[in-house]
């Protein structure tokens, strides 16, 4: 089983990175190229249904392949002695309290910068090279609300399930199974640049850290899709652009 599992991982790997350094990029550089709104359109939808289909297909096999170590590598991770504290750290009142307290920083330091420079400001500053990214009008908009959802769920179910559980089954060590998935996770943002890859890496290890702590998969899933949201949707509403129309 465990040379299955190699096998596998071999292959998403080489696949995953292949699509990061080639496909991925080409495509990353043709897009910013493009003015007209509706070839953007075009490639909006070419990435969202990727995302649908590459990233949410490969995160259904992955789970069917290995969903008896879902589990066994959560419960492993929870056992290694810094997470066991932490966990400790939060039982009862007052980890809710924290886990309250927390999510409402996060949600005033996610908007609450892009809110005060609004109106201040033509380009909002981004980590890694995103700018290209945001849609520029209203009939843009509903790709970028599409693309942070389906990120965070698809990328959630790849990156914090699936990839992990795999990992476990050739390594048996849980955390080193999480942060090979997240390590994989920032290498697939090569077309952001180092900055990209760098910050992303850092985020997969916090995602990674919220679904262990509280074994909760929706967790994660909601907060990269918030992270993700606020790119896409937030500060082109802030800067205005999605409110206007595309000329004809």
């Amino acid at each position: 089983m465990r040379l299955a599992f190699v096998a596998l991982l071999a292959l998403v790997l080489a696949f995953l990175l292949y699509r990061a350094v080639t496909r991925e990029r080409r495509s990353w550089r043709r897009f910013t190229r493009l003015t007209a709104t509706r070839a953007r359109q075009r490639v909006y939808r070419q990435w969202l249904l990727e995302s649908v289909a590459i990233i949410g297909g490969m995160s259904a096999v992955l789970l069917l392949a290995t969903w008896p170590l879902l589990g066994r590598v959560l419960a492993d991770t929870r056992a290694w002695a810094p997470i066991a504290t932490v966990r400790h750290a939060l039982d009862g009142g007052v980890g809710i309290g924290l886990a309250a307290g927390a999510g409402v920083a996060f949600l005033v330091g996610l908007a609450l910068p892009v809110l005060l420079l609004r109106g201040k400001v033509d380009e909002i500053p981004a980590i890694g090279n995103v700018q290209a990214l945001l849609p520029r009008n209203r009939d843009e908009l509903p790709y970028g609300i599409g693309l942070g959802i389906s990120a965070g769920v698809f990328e959630e179910t790849l990156f914090r399930l699936a990839m992990p559980a795999l990992v476990f089954g050739i390594v048996g060590n849980g955390p080193v199974a999480f942060l090979a998935a997240a390590i994989v996770f920032g290498l697939l943002h090569l077309y952001q640049r180092w900055t990209g890859v760098l910050f992303a890496t850092v985020l997969g290890l916090v995602l990674s850290s919220l679904y262990v702590l509280t074994g909760q998969i929706w967790v994660p899933i909601v907060v990269h899709a918030l992270i993700d949201l606020r790119s896409l949707v937030l500060i082109p509403m802030a800067l205005g652009t999605a409110r206007e129309r595309a000329e004809a």
